[in-house]
């Protein structure tokens, strides 16, 4: 009997090392496997794209009504070979979002005496008629200094003209309301001068809010905003949606 019990209790003893064996193998198994998971998950995400051009890019801006968009683009997209003649690159068309028939279009220019030689020439106005143009066009030679290349959801932009003081101390002054902005709905987009005179200024925004960008125009905010700046006069804006880029 004394020897059936020690039998039964050598077993007991055996299985019960047994089986915390094996709990401390699979404990040790997991912890493993859990050091091992949180190691290889720690990865380091990339650094944001920069988006912003810095680097001056001198532009043809053209603004002018047609009397039949589709017919005007046609005949625009088939004139391409004679502005890569004279070193201008088609960027972007927009179109009015008040009149649909006035047509914004936007080229780079890879030097601007040739692109000022070319918006002269008595061929283009020719070209210009048969497609349909109404009306004189109104032609500006900038410079952009800025650009934002980031892609966003809406088309929507505000091309504004005016004229300051100052260029740099308008520059500032406008850094400083990058928050105000943003809080009305508006993203910067180009900055640019006049290629003869810095002192003229455009801008084009995004909006992303047309009713809070709206609303920002006529604010006593902008008002000041313009005053300190040195902003002289009213400036003068034109909405257009974006339908084509290059």
């Amino acid at each position: 009997m004394n020897r059936s019990r020690s039998i039964y209790k050598f077993l007991y003893a055996a299985i019960t090392l047994f089986f915390i064996s094996c709990g401390e193998a699979e404990e040790k198994s997991t912890t493993d496997t859990m050091t091992t998971a949180d190691t290889t998950a720690v990865v380091t995400p990339p650094a944001a794209a920069n988006t912003i051009i810095s680097t001056p890019q001198h532009m043809l801006i053209i603004r002018h009504k047609v009397a039949d968009f589709a017919k005007w683009q046609t005949a625009y997209d088939n004139h391409d070979s004679a502005r890569l003649a004279n070193g201008l690159h088609s960027y972007v068309i927009g179109r009015g979002v008040e009149d649909s028939n006035m047509v914004m279009v936007a080229v780079k220019a890879d030097d601007m005496n040739k692109a000022k030689a070319f918006s002269k020439a008595p061929g283009l106005k020719q070209v210009m008629q048969k497609s349909g143009v109404t009306g004189t066009p109104r032609v500006q030679y900038m410079t952009n200094f800025f650009q934002d290349t980031l892609v966003l959801s809406t088309p929507i932009r505000s091309m504004t003209l005016f004229t300051v003081k100052d260029k740099d101390a308008w520059k500032k002054s406008f850094d400083e309301g990058k928050q105000e902005r943003t809080d009305n709905g508006i993203s910067t987009r180009v900055i640019a001068t006049d290629a003869d005179d810095d002192k003229k200024i455009m801008l084009v925004t995004a909006l992303m809010d047309t009713a809070k960008a709206r609303a920002y125009w006529n604010s006593d905010a902008l008002k000041k905003r313009r005053e300190a700046g040195g902003v002289v006069g009213m400036p003068e804006r034109f909405v257009f949606r974006v339908v084509k880029r290059y």
